[in-house]
């Protein structure tokens, strides 16, 4: 049995959505998700205050049963307790795997950099909702059990990390920033004019100097300027990606949909290994 324990560091989870995942994954007797209550509340903005989201986090990665914590929603908040997580939770869930892309790639950088199980960047459980939702929940639920069928198709030897741009652009200089150094960085967006990409580009180029080079997901959902940009998103990546001597090296299939791929943090293989679930030894 696999136990996956679900709570919500940003945005609140809808209840008709966690119903349809968890119907979802009745039949399949090998799964067990585990919902903290955490994930409905609300506080503005949040679903709950940060000590609440911060609580919910910790107990979900501490707790021994558990072998993967799946985060429910993206939505801004992740960063305001991602230090103090890392902290709280040490060593006790550096077996463990983390689910999740957008807000949440604040954790899983940090998580990342302190060691702490496995982070990749991929479907939440609040994707159900979307356009062929419930292919991006059976993707994520096929990793969380240690399968390798949803991974970026890009993914080779070389290590990797995926995130969203705007996330990625406000780690950059901060403590949360893991040393991306040698690595694939993927990166995608949804909902920014293309003139916000070249700035996030512009920003986030400067910091990734000595990255193995950049793959360029999904730019979905560009709202309409009142004057065309002249270039598009990937003659942007291309342009600030040669001014900085990052090597541009092409699409990747991830983005803010239901089409978006897993992309373990690291080296893929070594989160592809037979799954052991909590309290047992893979062989």
């Amino acid at each position: 049995m696999v136990r996956i324990a679900i709570c919500a560091p940003g945005k609140r989870l809808e209840r008709e959505d966690a119903d349809a995942v968890q119907a979802l994954a009745a039949d399949d007797t090998a799964i067990d998700l585990q919902f903290h209550p955490q994930c409905f509340a609300r506080h503005g903005h949040f679903a709950g205050p940060d000590d609440k989201r911060l609580a919910a986090l910790v107990d979900c990665a501490r707790e021994p049963s558990v072998d993967a914590v799946w985060f429910a929603n993206g939505g801004y908040g992740s960063n305001r307790i991602a230090a103090e997580a890392v902290a709280a939770i040490g060593d006790a869930a550096r077996g463990k795997r983390f689910l999740g892309y957008s807000d949440t790639g604040y954790l899983l950088a940090a998580f990342y950099k302190a060691g702490i199980g496995i982070a990749a960047h991929g479907p939440m459980v609040g994707d159900i909702h979307r356009e062929y939702g419930t292919t991006a929940i059976r993707r994520a639920l096929d990793w969380m059990r240690g399968g390798s069928e949803g991974l970026e198709p890009s993914l080779d030897e070389q290590p990797a990390a995926a995130f969203n741009l705007m996330t990625l652009a406000m780690l950059c200089g901060t403590e949360l920033m893991p040393d991306l150094s040698g690595h694939v960085v993927m990166v995608e967006e949804v909902a920014e004019h293309l003139y916000a990409i070249d700035r996030l580009f512009f920003h986030i180029t400067q910091h990734l100097r000595g990255i193995a080079g950049l793959r360029l997901g999904r730019i979905s959902d560009v709202p309409e300027n009142d004057r065309p940009f002249g270039a598009s998103e990937e003659e942007i990546a291309r342009f600030w990606c040669a001014k900085a001597a990052i090597p541009y090296l092409g699409r990747a299939e991830i983005g803010h949909d239901a089409a978006n791929m897993i992309v373990p943090y690291g080296v893929a293989a070594s989160a592809a290994r037979p799954y052991a679930p909590a309290g047992t030894t893979a062989s």
